[in-house]
């Protein structure tokens, strides 16, 4: 289930996002301060283009999705991007079910609540175990790019699904 993210959930996303499973897979690997955290919370909560929302999986928190660059007229299409709480999912052997579940309700988000035509997003390279998620749920790559991000240069594949092409439960 998705929820809106309020106050209580910005120290969890905060901690969620700086869990080293979650930066080794992000463009900026770097940990987040709680000033940089703040930063981002007082802008992406009042924008327009922007969704924050919260993963909850039996009555817990434990996940973020965020939509982002939302263009809510014709066409209609966004990007999106989400982390688990990747240390406290994998103490309960939760992680892969919590990750097929998080897709899922993103997904549907965007394609039932949000009501877009197509849904875009990034992935590195070299995350294998993602890149092939999303073509279960029918994402189609693009080109790769490659970027400098916190001193490192990484290899970034577009990704995107359109509505005609999304998986249906």
């Amino acid at each position: 289930m998705l929820r809106g993210a309020t106050e209580y959930d910005v120290n969890l996303m905060l901690s969620w996002r700086n869990q080293e499973t979650n930066r080794q897979v992000s463009k900026n690997s770097h940990e987040i301060t709680p000033e940089e955290h703040a930063g981002w919370w007082s802008r992406v909560r009042t924008d327009p283009t922007r969704r924050v929302l919260v993963y909850v999986r039996d009555g817990r928190p434990c996940g973020v999705v965020t939509f982002f660059d939302l263009r809510l007229t014709d066409p209609r299409t966004g990007s999106w991007g989400f982390y688990l709480d990747a240390d406290g999912l994998a103490e309960r052997g939760e992680t892969l079910p919590a990750w097929l579940a998080v897709m899922r309700a993103a997904v549907d988000h965007a394609f039932d609540e949000l009501r877009l035509d197509r849904l875009d997003g990034e992935v590195l390279a070299d995350n294998t175990v993602v890149r092939q998620m999303n073509r279960r749920f029918r994402f189609v790559e693009g080109i790769p790019e490659k970027q400098v991000h916190d001193g490192r240069e990484i290899t970034v594949v577009p990704v995107s699904l359109d509505r005609e092409n999304r998986r249906r439960r």
